[in-house]
């Protein structure tokens, strides 16, 4: 016999008010239909979702709650028909206010026994996120439309406006060229703030898709639900309020499609971009037709998403078919003789916009600048001249006195290292470059040794590109 507590309540009784509770308060909505297709539960979520109150809509049947419907509209009715899940399932359609809502509905038949006796939906409310992505497809669209008088498109970048000497930056630039001649696809690799969309448009803009447009997308910036939509476009479907509007993709037909921050793509729809690939059409969100699309994808990635791949967060069928033409770009620390080639043009370029005529930075910021270990890379050592430059009035010498007082790019604002570890074992002689060198030749050495001699490895373990762990090997003669 079921327990009581201290007011004479029952188990199941404390335990139907629980889930009353429960299921009023979560953000999801909520909505359950007997097997005849008729509600039963209706949360408050899915009230503020569809804009209709409980009582208008339990007791009815599905059909008489929303009249302008098929059966084949209604995910619940599709799952009491097949008793099969419906599982994230994109609806976007009038409510009877004549609002139109947008939702991501996962639907499931209920069971007792092998009877199926009814149906719940758990939907989560994208309507905002759809009006959002929306407008991110029109703004984009106006950025490919011929600009009206008295403005501008965004710049364009081209391989001459890519500085630097160093043999690693001169290798990225030599297999950029190489793929500006191939129509394959490229994957792009490198830290934030290294210039992969510069690279990016260079290969574009100097091969024969050059004519054509260059979308990107920052694939890091929304959630996945709104990029799929930017991507794919949406479509008004028969019972739908959804506007018709191409995505990206169409957008960027004839083109090139610029997937910035790949790697931090859901592997859901990493399938679908995969599929779009494969096939050479893709089908927008709500829509039943197939669009052929002819498009270039470069992709960039700030991880290397061969260690993804093998982790198993990245497609193993996507990455063979994003690297076809593998392009790395260096950290700035590991081409320091860049820096001032760097300094300069960025002195040029905010000496025009601010009217300013500084010629060059002090010795003492020189200095400082190689030792630095500029994380932000070239974006960074952007941002910090450009703000150094804000607090120059006539002087000609950029110093330290124009840094912002929280950088710690002087040496004398940073606490110093703690040598640790066999690496940093030895005495230092007062040559700074030189056991900086040793340091670093050692670390080389043990990483060898530790992956038996396995460059690949050897270069995953010590956070460095290939590439750059070839070089240096070359230059320690290692």
């Amino acid at each position: 016999m079921p327990s009581k507590d201290g007011e004479g309540l029952t188990d199941e009784e404390i335990l139907h008010e629980a889930m009353q509770k429960i299921l009023h308060t979560i953000e999801e909505g909520i909505h359950v239909v007997d097997v005849e297709g008729r509600s039963i539960l209706y949360n408050r979520a899915m009230e503020n979702i569809e804009g209709l109150s409980a009582e208008e809509v339990l007791g009815k049947h599905l059909l008489e709650v929303f009249p302008s419907w098929t059966a084949a509209d209604s995910t619940l009715l599709t799952a009491i028909d097949t008793g099969r899940t419906v599982d994230l399932r994109r609806q976007s359609y009038l409510n009877l206010k004549k609002k139109r809502i947008s939702t991501v509905n996962t639907t499931f038949p209920i069971f007792k026994g092998s009877r199926i006796i009814g149906a719940v939906e758990i939907a989560k409310n994208y309507t905002e996120v759809n009006k959002l992505s929306e407008r991110i497809i029109d703004l984009q669209q106006k950025l490919i439309d011929p600009p009206r008088p008295g403005f501008s498109k965004p710049r364009s970048y081209t391989f001459d406006m890519l500085i630097g000497r160093h043999p690693l930056y001169l290798e990225a630039i030599d297999r950029a060229h190489k793929a500006a001649r191939s129509d394959s696809s490229v994957l792009i690799e490198g830290e934030t703030g290294t210039g992969k969309e510069l690279f990016a448009q260079s290969i574009h803009n100097e091969g024969t898709r050059g004519k054509q447009p260059i979308i990107a997308i920052n694939c890091a910036a929304m959630p996945d639900t709104l990029l799929e939509s930017i991507l794919f476009g949406t479509s008004r479907g028969s019972y739908t309020g959804a506007e018709d509007r191409p995505g990206l993709f169409e957008q960027a037909n004839g083109g090139t499609l610029f997937l910035d921050e790949i790697n931090s793509m859901s592997l859901a729809l990493q399938a679908k971009i995969l599929r779009a690939l494969q096939e050479g059409y893709i089908r927008r969100v709500g829509g039943l037709r197939d669009v052929v699309v002819d498009v270039r994808i470069i992709a960039a990635s700030n991880e290397p998403l061969h260690a993804m791949m093998k982790a198993g967060s990245f497609r193993k069928d996507l990455y063979y078919r994003l690297d076809v033409i593998n392009i790395t770009i260096p950290p700035l620390r590991e081409r320091k003789d860049d820096i001032p080639l760097l300094t300069e043009h960025f002195l040029g370029h905010f000496n025009r916009k601010m009217g300013k005529e500084v010629w060059m930075l002090s010795q003492e910021l020189q200095e400082a600048f190689r030792e630095y270990g500029w994380i932000g890379n070239i974006r960074e050592l952007q941002n910090v001249l450009e703000s150094a430059m804000s607090m120059v009035n006539d002087e000609h010498v950029l110093g330290k006195e124009h840094l912002t007082p929280h950088l710690d790019i002087l040496p004398s604002c940073r606490a110093p290292a703690k040598a640790n570890g066999s690496a940093l074992s030895g005495g230092f002689a007062g040559d700074l470059g030189g056991y900086l060198e040793d340091v670093e030749r050692r670390l080389i050495y043990e990483a060898l040794d530790a992956c038996a001699s396995n460059v690949s490895r050897a270069a995953r373990r010590l956070g460095i590109s290939r590439q750059s762990l070839q070089y240096k090997m070359k230059r320690y003669g290692i």
